[in-house]
């Protein structure tokens, strides 16, 4: 039978193949490619990034050297070909696991920590049942297990975890500390999200989209609301992948001006507006997110008044046209930025999203694991 499979950002057709399928702690990592610092506007709303780059690996002797990021920080890290390697993986191995074949077991004897500064429903049970399913074992760290850069320096936690772990994965506030993470940790790091970036939820969009759209380039992607964490990683990936990216939100909200450079100057189309109505039109993806995240609710009430006008309805859906389907990344406040109507829509494809979390990430730890 056919499987899926994906070249130059589409989806096609191709006969099915097998899916066969710690690095030393660099004194002076190498850069990557630049993540932005936020404006002075995102800063005073809370979202934390840092002018710094992601640590890429120590490049290893012999002739098979290669100088690759061992974490995965930041989708813009990566080149288009690896991003797109990395989800036609992830559709081999989704195929596996929902045919009830668990004969591939790569992570057969390794184990991961979870740092969760941040709790989550999706990102724990996505990533703990991803790593058994593939025959690991994972170990959660609550906000109270470690405190860390309080009870214990990030860089110690990152090197004793190293020697307990053959992964890291972490959800927390503050960039820098998944760029300290990664920076003393011998072992790879994945960041599950920080107030800057969530690339792990975005890789899941883009392999959502692949399965319903068809492609990711020449699409357009429409993401009403706040211009947060959410949206710097939809313009990141618009650094590696050319698309049209639109972000509409209220006067004030608006993503970090240097992101949006990074994926202008890239040649993906950006817009910034603050009309949802006109943005939407010919949409591939109208897509959406709680207006007050984490750490911001002592901000909700005043958001609800700012955002009038930008939740997504069915007039909203309808006005993006016939072939617009509708995501939210969870949790979703039903009745504030999304209505009940648009999420439970034929249109909708909010679950199948969600559930592509494990699959996306599955994909993620197998790359950065060389398994």
């Amino acid at each position: 039978m056919a499987a899926a499979a994906i070249s130059g950002g589409h989806l096609v057709l191709s006969t099915p193949t097998s899916t066969r399928r710690p690095q030393s702690l660099p004194l002076h990592p190498p850069s990557a490619r630049p993540i932005a610092a936020p404006s002075a506007s995102a800063a005073r709303r809370g979202v934390a990034a840092a002018a710094v780059s992601s640590p890429a690996a120590v490049p290893s002797t012999g002739k098979d050297a290669k100088q690759l990021p061992k974490d995965f920080l930041h989708i813009n890290d990566f080149d288009k070909d690896t991003i797109m390697k990395i989800l036609n993986r992830a559709i081999e191995v989704k195929a596996m696991i929902k045919s009830g074949d668990r004969s591939f077991q790569p992570f057969k004897g390794k184990s991961m920590a979870m740092i969760f500064a941040k709790p989550s429903m999706r990102t724990r049970v996505s990533f703990e049942t991803g790593f058994f399913l593939l025959g690991g074992h994972a170990v959660y760290l609550g906000p109270d297990d470690i405190q860390m850069g309080k009870r214990e320096e990030t860089r110690d936690v990152a090197r004793v975890l190293s020697g307990y772990n053959d992964i890291i994965m972490a959800r927390v506030f503050a960039h820098q500390d998944i760029l300290d993470l990664a920076k003393y940790a011998p072992v790879p790091v994945i960041n599950g999200l920080t107030d800057y970036n969530h690339p792990c939820q975005i890789m899941a969009d883009a392999l959502t989209m692949l399965e319903h759209v068809g492609r990711i380039e020449n699409t357009k992607v429409v993401y009403v609301g706040d211009g947060n964490n959410i949206v710097h990683s939809w313009l990141l990936l618009a650094a590696v992948i050319p698309f049209h990216f639109v972000c509409t939100c209220p006067k004030g909200f608006e993503p970090d001006a240097k992101t949006v450079e990074i994926a202008r100057s890239a040649g993906s189309k950006i817009e910034i507006t603050n009309d949802p109505k006109e943005a939407v039109k010919g949409a591939d993806v109208v897509y959406t997110d709680v207006w007050a995240s984490m750490g911001q609710k002592e901000e909700a009430e005043y958001r609800k008044q700012v955002f009038q006008g930008f939740m997504v309805d069915e007039a909203l859906m309808e006005m993006a046209g016939p072939k617009a389907f509708l995501m939210h990344c969870l949790p979703a406040e039903r009745g504030v930025e999304v209505t009940d109507g648009a999420i439970e829509a034929p249109n909708s494809i909010v679950f199948p999203q969600a559930e592509n979390r494990m699959h996306a990430q599955n994909a993620i730890m197998l790359h950065v694991l060389g398994a």
